[in-house]
């Protein structure tokens, strides 16, 4: 559940007061002038489409969909489900500021832009560009703060995917050649209990199942899944189960295999997968505010969707990955784990960028780019986006509520990053 009106006003007030308490111990001025803070905007592409003079409602169960309420919903949406709350740390981590934010361009059909042309002509709700550990860009628009929680959609796999890792790490699951069954009693008998958690994590099952969106909606097979998961997640992916190809041959992307993976991952480690991210996850990142993450009527996660975080967290989040799994001096998701999820092995030619996909491959539950060096992603629908790079220590994250079918040249703005940050 969403904290109270009261206890974010508390949080928002306490940062304030530590605002004023270093003032008050004489820090210059003249310091404290040059950092950039966050820059606020109230309207934005296409505003009024957005519900801007109604407040960007949130509306109700059902009308998510709707491009007035998708900003709300979006990003204040947490009491729409129930939801799993995790909990942050007594301290979060530190995040410095650069003083100026750096000057961004990028080439977009041939046309010359700038990170104002980006925020100009789509519809980004929250953008965050970090290097190391400093935020060098942090912009919101439709009156969005920092102080929101932004919802995943399928960046979530991601999250479940180094879960995953962290579980094999500590002997929870013995191997990933096993199957599923092992681990989600729930799935014995059936097509998704016998295939391998390899395979589920490559979203190589061999199970036939369309998730495609097209721009009428979600294809029959994804929206079969989406009515029946916030019921019961082991009904929802049992339903599917018939086997078309040999596990691992053949990349599907569906949200199903991400489902079976928190059935996995919840009964390999014996608590809910909110309990172990907390644990694992979001105390070592130092996370400054609680996620939610929403659940079914079991309590079972939703772990290929529906996690949601303040925008900086989420930059946490990427910036430790960028750092092959560690945070400020902390291993928190294994180094050979993350290293195994964000390549191809020569035996997986089936994932490689051009194969999985035209413009990109795919790793553990983790989208890979086909640009020189190992650089990777965690993408959700309408536009949900951290972009990583191991190289630079570089992150962008993204928060979007793009219609379906409009082009967002996000790795356009991207590579005009990484250029101009040389």
């Amino acid at each position: 559940m969403r904290k109270p009106l009261v206890s974010r006003i508390a949080e928002h007030l306490r940062d304030c007061a530590w605002i004023g308490l270093m003032a008050a111990v004489a820090i210059p001025t003249l310091v404290l002038a040059q950092v950039s803070g966050p820059r606020f905007r109230a309207d934005g592409w296409n505003a009024d489409e957005y519900g801007r003079a109604e407040g960007y409602p949130i509306g109700k169960r059902g009308q998510s969909e709707n491009p007035k309420f998708l900003v709300g919903a979006y990003s204040r949406g947490e009491t729409l489900d129930r939801t799993h709350v995790i909990d942050a740390p007594a301290t979060a981590s530190r995040l410095d500021r650069v003083a100026k934010e750096p000057s961004i361009g990028f080439v977009y059909a041939r046309s010359a832009q700038s990170l104002d042309d980006y925020l100009d002509q789509h519809p980004i709700t929250g953008l965050l560009i970090a290097r190391d550990n400093r935020i060098l860009v942090e912009r919101y628009q439709y009156d969005r703060s920092d102080l929101d929680h932004f919802t995943s959609q399928s960046m979530a796999k991601t999250i479940t995917g180094l879960l995953i890792g962290i579980a094999v790490h500590e002997r929870h699951i013995r191997s990933i050649e096993e199957s599923a069954e092992t681990y989600a009693p729930a799935l014995r008998g059936s097509e998704f209990g016998r295939t391998p958690i390899k395979a589920l994590l490559q979203m190589s099952s061999g199970i036939k199942f369309a998730h495609k969106i097209a721009e009428t909606g979600a294809a029959e097979d994804a929206a079969r899944l989406n009515r029946l998961r916030r019921q019961s997640v082991a009904e929802a992916v049992t339903q599917f189960n018939e086997r078309i190809a040999p596990p691992n041959t053949r990349f599907n992307y569906t949200s199903a295999e991400s489902l079976v993976l928190g059935l996995v991952l919840a009964g390999a480690v014996g608590r809910p997968v909110s309990e172990y991210a907390h644990e694992k996850l979001w105390v070592p990142l130092g996370a400054e505010s609680h996620a939610t993450w929403t659940i079914d009527k079991s309590g079972q996660e939703l772990t290929s969707c529906c996690f949601s975080a303040r925008l900086r967290d989420w930059a946490r989040l990427g910036l430790m990955l960028a750092h092959d799994g560690a945070w400020q001096g902390r291993q928190i998701v294994p180094r050979e784990w993350l290293e195994a999820a964000t390549t191809v092995a020569p035996a997986d030619a089936h994932l490689r960028p051009g194969a999985a996909r035209r413009e990109s491959g795919y790793g553990y539950q983790t989208w890979l780019l086909p640009d020189r060096g190992r650089m990777f992603a965690l993408l959700g629908f309408r536009g949900q986006t951290v972009l990583v790079d191991p190289q630079t220590k570089t992150v962008m994250v993204q928060t979007s509520v793009a219609p379906v079918g409009h082009q967002l040249p996000t790795l356009s703005l991207w590579r005009g990053v990484l250029q101009s940050l040389r």
